[in-house]
């Protein structure tokens, strides 16, 4: 695929934002990523409202669950809910390991859970793992 692809990255923890966005940017698959820091600006961010009228639409989402304001099973279910939102595809990508955390995701339409790994080396695999698949072999809604 030549086209650059948007990631919304929603995660409160600016080291895992900064190494989410360092990995796509030197992965072989053309990715803007747009970050947002809570479930709030992430609605907002998907909803074009207020500094992000003009945002550009993601093909993909990755949320973390843990958000202030807002968490990411609310951010998840109103995505769900929302016609003009409900086929974008939704990476859970979280810290959580907690069985009733994965059934709840999967439950509020999650497209797949990654658990975060608290090494390095493991983390920044995933990374790639999420990268390779999502945006290498699935074809994804404009």
């Amino acid at each position: 695929m030549t086209d650059t692809l948007e990631i919304l990255l929603v995660d409160d923890n600016p080291a895992d934002s900064d190494l989410v966005c360092e990995v796509l940017a030197q992965g072989k698959h053309s990715a803007h990523v747009s970050t947002a820091v809570d479930g709030e600006e992430a609605m907002a961010f998907l909803q074009h409202q207020g500094r992000f009228s003009g945002a550009a639409v993601p093909n993909l989402v990755m949320l973390d669950l843990n958000l202030p304001r807002k968490d990411g099973r609310a951010v998840l279910a109103e995505v769900r809910a929302s016609a003009a939102l409900r086929q974008l595809p939704v990476v859970v990508f979280s810290t959580s390991q907690a069985r009733h955390d994965i059934q709840r995701s999967y439950e509020l339409g999650a497209n797949c859970y990654v658990t975060k790994p608290g090494n390095l080396q493991d983390f920044v695999a995933a990374i790639r793992s999420i990268e390779e698949f999502w945006l290498g072999f699935v074809r994804l809604p404009n």
